[in-house]
């Protein structure tokens, strides 16, 4: 059994939850990762660590980034992580990760910036740390106020939101 003092690491890689808008147009940029001040906001006692891995849209992922992500949660020391990630690829990482055995492995984005009023990425990241809690290990994407297995989530971009295959 997971030892819940054991802190859960938090990795960012980008995508919509860290954008900075500057004009109607939506001209953006990936900012510096904003998951700190979140956490911070929802007063989250759980321990955690933040790394930042990568600072990119998901489109603009490779294979190697990939690799990298994989590398890190398979090195890593921590049994529960929770990924940060643009939704448009969120899918192609969490199959990269399938093969990671013993580790609860949690992703997340946001379908509007954290640094917007209306964005979903708060409750997102919610849903991700209470799933790195409470589930046994696998790959899961939380959208949506929803956690999918990996292999069982599709984005439908004409919804704009995760569904479930089939």
């Amino acid at each position: 059994m997971t030892d819940m003092t054991d802190p859960i690491l938090v990795l960012t890689t980008g995508g919509t939850i860290d954008k900075l808008y500057f004009d109607a147009l939506s001209e953006y940029q990936v900012g510096e990762p904003i998951i700190a001040r979140l956490l911070a906001i929802a007063r989250v006692t759980q321990p955690f660590e933040i790394e930042s891995l990568l600072r990119k849209d998901s489109l603009e992922l490779t294979d190697a980034d990939r690799a990298l992500i994989r590398a890190h949660v398979a090195g890593a020391g921590a049994s529960r992580v929770v990924i940060t990630h643009g939704t448009d690829t969120m899918t192609a990482t969490a199959q990269a990760l399938a093969d990671v055995p013993g580790k609860t492995i949690v992703l997340l984005g946001a379908l509007a910036p954290a640094r917007f009023a209306e964005s979903d990425a708060s409750f997102n990241l919610g849903m991700a740390f209470a799933t790195a809690q409470v589930a046994p290990p696998g790959i899961y994407i939380t959208m949506n106020g929803t956690v999918f297995r990996a292999g069982d989530v599709v984005k439908d971009r004409a919804r704009g939101a995760f569904t479930r295959k089939g």
